[in-house]
């Protein structure tokens, strides 16, 4: 017998991906993840903070001092590191992109960089850094392949991400994205398909369709219907219970992606749609192509249509340059937009960006107040808009996590059809995540619901059978030991069964 057919049994090598930022990012996070265990390696308990034998910042470049909140944590794993003979560190992502070099200068300890488009390398540098004993620093200029082709490790058994389209051709002045993730490039719409069919062929009854501005879509083939078309064509794969996108942007947001909303009955009564600013003189200083009229005039055909659509926004306060006069437009369009929640960020430079270096930058003390007010009236407006929903019968997808007091409670959580959380009294009968439980609300709070009489049904969905296949898989895997000869950069793995932005758009 040769020492190739020779069992081996050597140590697991596990990993940890830590994700800072957008919707991209966690999606992301989930093909490297996806990367990692097809190169061998186990996920390090959730508690193990930083003690694994791969540690990947997955970054973001969108605040201001995003670069120092990376080096602090690169700081606490300096010591581990050197306790941990052969432990390896990676950066990649927008930050990642964006300083290169200047990574491995201020944290030599860093083993690894690379950039937002070649992330399906990350196997291959590490393994590179072992043998080479040095710092593989590797950011590609352009898309090398799109990273839907990558194995992923989903985080959710019954929900899932899938990207339409990578990069951005908008020039918005407080964003660097674009600057990070290169001009947009769309999928072919078959393979968009395929792999959502094959996803709910996993169990997967819920799918968000991700881009950096999604609704764009198309423009890279030369067909401006081409977003709506997706959406009806999502309507017919049997199956497939929910549909939902994010984010898009008002530019791009025409009449017949309303109609398709309307129409098709598994795209969820949901509208995530970033406003940014009320006032026209800042959304033209921001670089954006619509002003106030025309963005709630999009929100007043989207409830004409849809008339039970939950809308949300993002909305930046401070901008360089705003007034009082300007922000009392923005707190006038949030009044008639009526939104069910607004993410609502005070300015801060984003370097390398045309805002970082304007002129008139609005003093902290002046943006905080601004803020603080904004936030007191939306969550008003989100507390007015949930008491709506008192007396209501919802069908909600059970959720796995998002109910940090069930335990305690004896409650379960789940996702209304428009997105809104509600937690619901746990019924007798077994219940899963991904399984569909009805029930009628009965108390609202600003940003969740309550159901607290019995439930009305109990449906178990594939969804739920999916969730429970994967965690009594994860339950059964060995630890300590695996079969076989070592792929690259850590062992092969047994045989098993199979198992949320940025607020730019």
């Amino acid at each position: 017998m040769s020492s190739s057919d020779r069992i081996q049994a050597v140590d697991v090598k596990t990993y940890e991906v830590r994700t800072y930022g957008c919707q991209m990012n966690v999606h992301d996070s989930e093909r490297l993840s996806g990367l990692l265990e097809d190169a061998g390696y186990v996920r390090a308990p959730k508690e193990a903070d930083g003690d694994a034998d791969v540690v990947v910042f997955n970054t973001c470049a969108v605040r201001e001092n995003a670069d120092n909140k990376l080096y602090g944590n690169l700081g606490r794993l300096a010591p581990m590191k050197t306790k941990r003979p052969g432990m390896q560190i990676a950066v990649g992502g927008c930050l990642a992109q964006k300083d290169r070099d200047t990574i491995v200068k201020r944290a030599p300890w860093v083993d690894v960089v690379f950039g937002t488009h070649n992330i399906g390398k990350l196997p291959v540098l590490l393994e590179r850094a072992r043998v080479q004993e040095e710092a593989q620093v590797e950011i590609a200029e352009s898309l090398e392949a799109f990273p839907s082709t990558l194995p992923t490790r989903r985080e959710s058994a019954y929900a899932a991400w899938v990207s339409i389209s990578v990069g951005c051709n908008n020039t918005c002045t407080f964003c660097i994205v674009p600057a990070l993730r290169g001009k947009e490039k769309d999928r072919r719409t078959g393979d968009i398909l395929a792999e959502i069919e094959a996803l709910v062929g996993e169990g997967v009854s819920e799918i968000t369709l991700l881009g950096q501005n999604v609704n764009a879509y198309g423009s890279d083939i030369g067909d401006r219907e081409a977003f709506s078309k997706l959406l009806r064509a999502c309507g017919r794969i049997d199956g497939l219970e929910r549909v939902r996108f994010t984010s898009p942007h008002p530019r791009d947001f025409t009449d017949d992606v309303i109609a398709a909303m309307a129409e098709t009955p598994n795209v969820m009564p949901q509208l995530h749609m970033p406003m940014q600013s009320g006032s026209d003189t800042i959304l033209k200083a921001m670089r954006r192509s619509y002003r106030q009229e025309r963005y709630l005039g999009i929100i007043e055909k989207v409830r004409a249509a849809i008339p039970h659509a939950a809308i949300t926004s993002d909305i930046i306060v401070g901008f360089p340059g705003e007034t009082e006069e300007d922000f009392e437009q923005t707190m006038h369009a949030v009044r008639e937009a009526r939104f069910a929640q607004a993410f609502t960020f005070q300015y801060s430079k984003r370097p390398g960006t045309p805002a970082a270096t304007m002129e008139n930058q609005i003093p902290k003390e002046v943006v905080q107040e601004r803020y603080l007010r904004l936030a007191a009236l939306q969550e008003e407006i989100s507390w007015d808009e949930n008491k709506k929903q008192i007396g209501r019968t919802l069908e909600l997808m059970v959720a796995e996590g998002e109910g940090r007091k069930d335990g305690a409670t004896h409650r379960l959580s789940g996702r209304a059809p428009d997105n809104r959380l509600v937690h619901f009294t746990k019924p007798d009968t077994v219940v899963r995540p991904g399984d569909v439980v009805t029930v009628e609300i009965t108390y609202a709070a600003p940003h969740h619901l309550l159901a607290e009489g019995a439930a009305l049904s109990v449906r178990p969905t594939r969804a739920g059978d999916a969730w429970e296949k994967r965690n009594t898989a994860e339950a059964a895997k060995p630890a300590g030991v695996m079969l076989g000869l070592p792929g690259i950069g850590a062992p092969a793995p047994l045989p098993a069964a199979a198992g949320s932005g940025c607020g730019c758009d």
